[in-house]
């Protein structure tokens, strides 16, 4: 019932876009306040307010140690590729959406135990798509092209959710009480996120996609959902950890590649256009592949 839910949202965002109530355009000051405020207090409300288990650190060291590995298999891969192409194809690979797909529907599903879980997981995986994703991004845009360390630690560091990340984190571990009044209204505010993170969704959601683009979106949608797959199945088979953790772990890997790809793509002038539409194909893919898991799983 609660996927059916986070259906009918995501529906409801592409149903008044198509009706031309909202634009897609319109979609980038709401997820300005998805990832500047939202989330953010869904974040300091979670792990302010959750014990942390010892164990849950091995999400953040798992989701960086597979995006680092996906980036050297997508860069040998590619190895033949122009330039430009084996920048764009390789920084389209290692990462994922966690905070604008994952989270509602997690919450939907499992709720803040979920959040706590995948907010972990995320924590890597913000390395990879402000670190990594940055760099590959920036280096194979153009020939001799020196990497900006300092440009890519001002990326991370302006990133609020990263930052979040680390606050909460933070708070966590040394055990500060925040005020309740403080708990009160990031705990209202975050209540705005899954709604306003699924409609997003909905409003971003296009099932149009370029001529000329399958076997090259085929060869990402492969280098990115084949290896997803059966890592999660393995982790999820052989990991000795709390189910929650396992289920973490069998659909992090399959989440879709992550927004900041779209601004990358522009900022190095690379196909935009291709950058998008494949974006879009591994959010209805996701879609499709969690609702099949948490069917047969029964949740």
């Amino acid at each position: 019932m609660d996927f059916i839910i986070s259906l009918s949202i995501i529906l409801l965002g592409y149903i008044v876009k198509k009706a031309g109530l909202i634009k897609e355009s319109d979609g980038e000051g709401i997820s300005r306040v998805v990832f500047n405020i939202t989330l953010p207090a869904m974040v300091i409300n979670t792990f302010s307010t959750m014990k942390i288990d010892a164990s849950l650190f091995a999400l953040p060291v798992a989701s960086l140690l597979y995006g680092l590995a996906m980036t050297a298999f997508a860069l040998f891969v590619f190895r033949k590729e122009s330039r430009k192409m084996r920048g764009m194809y390789s920084m389209l690979v290692p990462s994922f959406n966690v905070g604008l797909f994952g989270y509602p529907l997690v919450e939907a599903i499992w709720g803040k135990e979920g959040l706590k879980y995948f907010g972990m997981f995320d924590m890597g995986n913000s390395i990879i798509v402000f670190g990594t994703g940055y760099i590959i991004a920036s280096v194979f845009s153009e020939d001799n092209v020196k990497i900006d360390y300092k440009t890519v630690a001002g990326r991370a560091l302006r990133s609020v959710p990263f930052l979040s990340y680390i606050a909460a984190l933070i708070i966590n571990v040394l055990h500060i009480s925040l005020p309740k009044i403080l708990i009160d209204i990031t705990e209202v505010i975050a209540k705005g996120n899954m709604p306003l993170s699924l409609l997003l969704l909905g409003i971003y959601l296009s099932f149009r996609f370029e001529d000329g683009y399958g076997i090259k979106m085929l060869k990402i949608l492969a280098m990115r959902y084949i290896p997803g797959i059966l890592t999660g199945i393995l982790l999820y088979n052989i990991l000795p950890f709390s189910h929650m953790f396992r289920i973490t772990m069998l659909l992090g890997f399959s989440l879709p590649v992550s927004l900041a790809v779209v601004p990358y793509s522009v900022q190095f002038k690379y196909d935009s256009r291709f950058v998008g539409t494949l974006n879009n194909a591994t959010i209805i893919l996701s879609f499709i592949l969690m609702w099949v898991t948490v069917t047969l799983m029964g949740v």
